[in-house]
């Protein structure tokens, strides 16, 4: 069974984006901000990370960094997810790292889309 890192500090867009994954066939674990998503990362051991742009403690920006620059975490895929629709947020997710960007409210079709490339990638 996939596993999927559900990183930010909305509870409330936590568990939507946990409600969407757990019907597309993923084991959710959640943390609030980078900072903590590289804590659980080590233990949790994600297929992928579905990753919020604006949080305390540590972006999703450095937060896609640190992971890029982890030899043994590099290569798990990262979704950006933000309400951020502008061509230049998405060239900055995609310089810091990461794999997808998608605009909030992530819609279902799109996170399927994405998770099963994700499994075609493992």
């Amino acid at each position: 069974m996939k596993k999927i890192l559900i990183i930010d500090d909305a509870l409330t867009v936590r568990m939507y984006h946990k409600q969407l994954m757990e019907q597309l066939g993923f084991v959710v674990e959640e943390a609030v901000n980078g900072l903590e998503a590289l804590e659980k990362i080590q233990d949790f051991q994600p297929d992928a990370c579905l990753v919020d742009v604006n949080m305390p403690k540590m972006d999703g920006y450095r937060f896609i960094k640190e992971l890029r620059n982890d030899e043994a975490l590099r290569h798990i895929p990262c979704i950006m997810i933000s309400t951020e629709a502008e061509q230049h947020d998405k060239e900055k997710a995609y310089a810091a790292g990461a794999n997808f960007y998608i605009v909030k409210p992530a819609k279902v079709d799109e996170l399927q889309n994405i998770s099963r490339l994700i499994a075609g990638a493992a």
